[in-house]
């Protein structure tokens, strides 16, 4: 976007037209929440009516994984082509469409291929909600708007869990997928008559009436008006063409390799800990309605770990904040099984995993634009997501892989909790190599 109308946005106070597009894409993260984490909470009834082994599981889990990270390679870069508010339209509805269809798979196939099909969606979805978030906001509350975003794909799992625990015990899992279907294909209409787009994408690729388009939005955000639409620069071109290299330049090669290693130990573990904990603890000797509701306070607790971690990062610096998450969210999960003889105990654990495990994912997101310039922040957030995608797709693979193996749930959360230690060691190191330019910038 043009630094002038930028510099604007930054300044001024924030109208409530900006906290209403920033509660559109709180609203579009909340149906990802759910669509993401619904395979989990399912899990076990899916499991016990077809009678899938650890492995066969596994797949499942990871199928929507691997549908999100084909959908933000494949899908999302349309986003510049034919516009963010259009894109997320027609990602909305692949989700929705999966989602819907999931109810009526007749086996685990045809469940898996559904499963990576509503993830073409989900990925798609992800990074334009986040840019259209943090762009509409000012400097003073873009980084609230960017981990309130968080916090919506916490509560969106958390009213899936909700809803799962009610539905199943009367209606079958497949009720579950029927009515997040159909939950997120009603958003459609409200996207298309409020869901605005996105400045840069007018300013930069100037479609049709770009102009009045742009002035109607800045009009709504009680923003001066343009006489014409200025022009990206020269430069701003050549950093574009050679943006995925500009990340591995020397001296700032060693932090962008950090951050990926990071980004992939913590996904590694978040969605194990999402995606498998409901059924491990069956296999300690809870009920199904028990396990469910430990899944449902891992989000609970996400809520607030999302939401508190960009508090402390206003007054502390990030990194050590991060540092500190990951940490106490390693000791939490080794002590985790041991805890399950008592359930009360065991259920406060599980909230305060929640808390912490959230937060490190919303820590990540808050502190890798701040390593980058301003013209690399999109790529360098990108690319770190996409290889965190990696780790989100192995952790259930090989957490299937290993209960097939006969590992107990404690092995199992002792090694995942190992690599929110080996992600603190890169975050150590990342910030002894250069503290963050700027924390909690957007990444747009």
């Amino acid at each position: 976007m043009n630094s002038s109308v930028v510099e604007k946005i930054n300044d001024k106070p924030m109208s409530l037209f900006q906290w209403f597009v920033v509660g559109l894409c709180f609203l579009i993260n909340m149906l990802d929440g759910f669509d993401v984490l619904v395979m989990a909470f399912t899990a076990a009834a899916v499991a016990g009516q077809w009678k899938l082994s650890g492995v066969e599981l596994g797949y499942l889990l990871s199928a929507g994984l691997v549908g999100m990270a084909l959908g933000s390679l494949i899908i999302a870069p349309w986003a510049d082509r034919m516009g963010r508010r259009p894109l997320i339209m027609l990602c909305i509805a692949i989700a929705g469409a999966g989602m819907f269809a999931s109810s009526y798979a007749q086996s685990p196939v045809q469940l898996g291929l559904l499963r990576l099909f509503t993830g073409l969606g989900i990925g798609g979805i992800l990074a334009s909600s986040y840019v259209i978030a943090g762009e509409y906001a000012n400097s003073r509350w873009r980084g609230l708007a960017i981990s309130l975003q968080a916090t919506a794909y916490a509560l969106g799992a958390t009213i899936g869990g909700l809803i799962a625990n009610q539905l199943i015990p009367s209606l079958g899992w497949q009720s579950v997928f029927f009515y997040g279907g159909m939950a997120t294909l009603l958003t459609l209409p409200v996207m298309y008559l409020w869901l605005p787009e996105s400045l840069d994408f007018l300013i930069g690729k100037k479609p049709a009436k770009a102009l009045q388009k742009a002035n109607a939005i800045l009009s709504k955000m009680d923003q001066p008006l343009l006489d014409v639409l200025p022009s990206h620069s020269a430069n701003t071109a050549v950093v574009e063409k050679n943006r995925v290299a500009s990340l591995l330049v020397p001296g700032l090669a060693s932090q962008t390799l950090l951050i990926w290693a990071a980004f992939f130990m913590v996904m590694f573990g978040f969605y194990f800990v999402m995606s498998w904990t409901p059924k491990l603890l069956v296999n300690a000797g809870l009920s199904n309605q028990q396990g469910i509701t430990g899944g449902v306070l891992l989000n609970v607790g996400g809520i607030v770990g999302t939401s508190l971690i960009g508090l402390l990062a206003a007054k502390f610096r990030i990194s050590r904040v991060l540092m500190l998450y990951l940490l106490v969210n390693a000791a939490l999960m080794m002590a985790f099984v041991g805890l399950l003889g008592k359930l009360s105990v065991a259920f406060t654990a599980a909230l305060l995993i929640g808390v912490f495990v959230n937060g490190c994912v919303a820590g990540l997101y808050a502190l890798t634009p701040g390593l980058y310039s301003v013209t690399q922040r999109v790529t360098g957030l990108g690319w770190a997501i996409g290889v965190g995608r990696i780790g989100a797709i192995a952790s259930p693979l090989v957490a299937g892989r290993l209960i097939d193996a006969k590992w107990t749930p404690d092995q199992l959360f002792s090694l995942y909790g190992a690599a929110f230690v080996l992600a603190a060691l890169a975050i150590y190191f990342l910030q002894r190599k250069k503290a963050p330019v700027q924390q909690l910038q957007p990444a747009c």
